[in-house]
């Protein structure tokens, strides 16, 4: 229940603050985001479910070629129907550290499966989403090299991602290095070497694949990692580690992604789940929850919450992050997917978005966008155009989210594609069609 302040009560307030009205105390707040809203009349019950209803119809479906994070994937009709059971859908995250059975195994499996997936040995409950997993793991990656003030961070990573990484470290004053691409769309090995070489760096961050789509050299990245004791963060796609070779198996330090794609719907921005695994070695300094397997009193299988090592548990100075819940519903979503399908079915989600990714560049080649980069790449790739932004309009006019447009983070005149497995051939062809006609 919300009860808000009585007039007297925010007068009361105002006064011990030394302001005068509400109006000086948000006076530090962007006066566009403090705007009134242009709300009707209040209305009853079933003139707001008419009203809402004809708001709707202005929603216009788009079928979507844009990825930068977020994919729009086939998701299985079995996963939600799952998690509307009430036994799911209003269990809040477990606090105590032997209830609701039930939560904790699957929170359980779900560990158990993200290792799997990422080769490593250790994985958490999940965080909030991808951009903050990688946030904490460069915080870890610190606490594990206890010396250096820079941050390594690959241009491969994702720039939303990397802003992120830069609002965590501004209390540290820590340095952001950003390592630059190669004319092949890889992080550039020579000077990643320089940025590690003179011991200042105490965290290197990597995509694997990239955010523009391209399979970094993981292996000699992790030898230079190790070469020169810095703690290597690599930021994962979990579709692409179906097919590609598991972090862990080079002998990453942190492997950590966004769990979105495995059977959670796009909806503007969330709620999304983060992965976070680690060797177990780096335990101890993970941060979020951890649900472990053991016997109760009478030799039964039981299962607890295990290193709660975060501030509402144990001294403040002491915790290893501020993250004292994990998502829940969105991780059970998760492993619902990687049950679903399994290996297999994975590795067949993976196969025919590269496919159509291939097929829909050749055709995007043939009409006149030309390549940004000469390396291989997954079902995301970079193309460049000289009328991106109209090539784009257009395109969203005839129903189609064609891309991500990069003009804003640096990328001149380029566009981000994205296919997955649920885009069709005609979809395809009719886009290509729909840009051709410009």
């Amino acid at each position: 229940m919300y009860i808000p302040h009585s007039e007297e009560e925010t007068l009361r307030l105002l006064k011990e603050l030394g302001l005068k009205n509400l109006e000086e105390l948000f006076s530090h707040i962007d006066p566009l985001l403090l705007s009134k809203p242009d709300l009707p009349e209040p209305k009853s019950e079933e003139e707001l479910r008419r009203y809402f209803k004809d708001l709707s119809k202005k929603n216009i479906p788009l079928i979507s070629f844009a990825g930068f994070g977020a994919y729009d994937r086939i998701i299985p009709s079995v996963i939600w129907q799952v998690l509307n059971r009430g036994e799911f859908l209003t269990a809040y995250t477990p606090y105590q550290p032997e209830v609701s059975q039930g939560t904790l195994q699957a929170i359980f499996e779900y560990q158990t499966l993200i290792c799997e997936l990422t080769g490593m040995e250790t994985a958490n409950a999940s965080v909030y989403d991808g951009a903050s997993a990688l946030a904490e793991a460069v915080l870890m990656a610190r606490a594990i090299r206890g010396k250096g003030k820079r941050v390594v961070l690959s241009e491969g990573v994702n720039p939303l991602y990397r802003r992120v990484v830069n609002t965590y470290l501004r209390g540290y004053m820590d340095e952001i290095e950003i390592c630059s691409l190669t004319q092949e769309g890889y992080t550039d090995l020579e000077r990643l070497e320089g940025l590690l070489s003179d011991g200042e760096a105490h965290a290197l961050a990597v995509q694997y694949p990239n955010f523009m789509g391209f399979v970094e050299p993981l292996g000699e990245m992790v030898s230079l990692s190790k070469k020169y004791e810095v703690p290597i963060v690599v930021v994962a796609d979990p579709i692409a580690l179906a097919i590609l070779k598991p972090p862990g198996e080079f002998g990453v330090d942190i492997v950590v992604g966004e769990g979105q794609q495995m059977g959670v719907p796009m909806n503007f921005g969330g709620p999304y789940a983060g992965f976070f695994a680690v060797r177990t070695e780096h335990l101890r300094r993970m941060p979020g929850r951890l649900v472990g397997m053991a016997e109760d009193i009478e030799g039964k299988r039981a299962f607890t919450l295990v290193l709660q090592t975060r501030e509402q548990h144990i001294r403040r100075e002491r915790a290893t992050s501020n993250i004292c819940t994990n998502q829940n519903l969105i991780a059970l979503a998760n492993l619902l997917y990687m049950v679903l399908l399994g290996k297999d079915g994975m590795r067949e989600v993976a196969k025919q978005s590269l496919s159509k990714a291939l097929y829909l560049k050749r055709r995007l080649l043939e009409i006149g966008f030309e390549e940004v980069y000469s390396g291989k790449h997954l079902w995301e790739f970079p193309l460049r155009h000289g009328r991106v932004e109209e090539l784009y309009q257009k395109a969203l006019k005839a129903g189609f989210l064609a891309g991500v447009p990069l003009e804003g983070f640096g990328y001149h005149k380029t566009i981000l594609f994205a296919v997955t497995e649920k885009r069709t051939k005609e979809e395809m062809n009719s886009l290509v069609d729909a840009i051709r006609a410009v």
